[in-house]
């Protein structure tokens, strides 16, 4: 009885110490993409030919890793069904799956699919042009790429699990200004205006010459040269008396 009492007084101490609310929903867009984090049970009923669509947020040091399980129908299906499984960083920008199974098909017999995706180690700083993760928000999409249009709009149900070990903090070194999160309020004008970046002054190739007289140097000096090759190839061709 004491041990019981025990754990209650610790659960309401920390709300965060129960388990998590199951997630029974997915997004159609990046715009509505449901949130969803680690260790937390998704399970969504959904029809073949739907893209669905999660997010999740990750820091630096963490390496997300993605279990899906999709039990397709019984009965119904009339070839192989393939399945996908993208995730994609605040800027939309497309991350590499290091580990698990990112694209399976699924044949006309199997009663289910497994997909999976381990996202490399989030990094808390990069180069502008480096495409490593970042700390932000995550984006998730599942869709079945090919299948024959007569499976279209078949029940299956998606059971997903997202974890997020924390990998080697000390392999890099640095720190972000802001995570990498859309400005997505959609409806609502934003009145910060933009900021300008300054035009880049154009190289001058003839800085040397004038810009009133170039064209006219240029011309006159074309005229010259011209004028000596009409004189030198007369005084080639031109026949010799005797």
């Amino acid at each position: 009885m004491q041990q019981l009492v025990l754990a209650a007084a610790l659960l309401l101490a920390d709300p965060s110490a129960g388990p998590a609310p199951l997630v029974s929903t997915a997004g159609t867009s990046y715009l509505t993409a449901v949130s969803i984090a680690a260790d937390q049970p998704v399970k969504v009923s959904a029809v073949t030919g739907d893209y669905l669509y999660w997010q999740f947020p990750a820091t630096a040091g963490q390496r997300p890793e993605l279990a899906i399980d999709v039990a397709l129908p019984a009965q119904g299906r009339t070839g192989d069904h393939a399945w996908t499984v993208e995730v994609f960083d605040g800027l939309r920008r497309r991350q590499a799956c290091v580990g698990g199974e990112q694209s399976p098909v699924a044949e006309t017999s199997a009663t289910s699919v497994t997909l999976g995706c381990r996202l490399r180690q989030v990094r808390s700083w990069a180069e502008p042009w480096d495409g490593d993760p970042l700390p932000g928000t995550y984006y998730v999409r599942l869709s079945s790429t090919d299948l024959p249009e007569k499976d279209l709009g078949l029940p299956v149900e998606v059971s997903l699990k997202l974890t997020a070990p924390t990998g080697d903090t000390g392999a890099d070194q640095g720190s972000l200004a802001a995570p990498l999160v859309p400005d997505n309020r959609p409806g609502k004008i934003l009145t910060t205006p933009a900021p300008t970046v300054p035009a880049e002054p154009e190289e001058e190739y003839f800085a040397w010459v004038p810009d009133f007289s170039a064209r006219w140097i240029w011309t006159a000096s074309g005229g010259v040269l011209a004028a000596l090759a009409g004189l030198i190839g007369f005084s080639w061709t031109r026949r010799r008396r005797v």
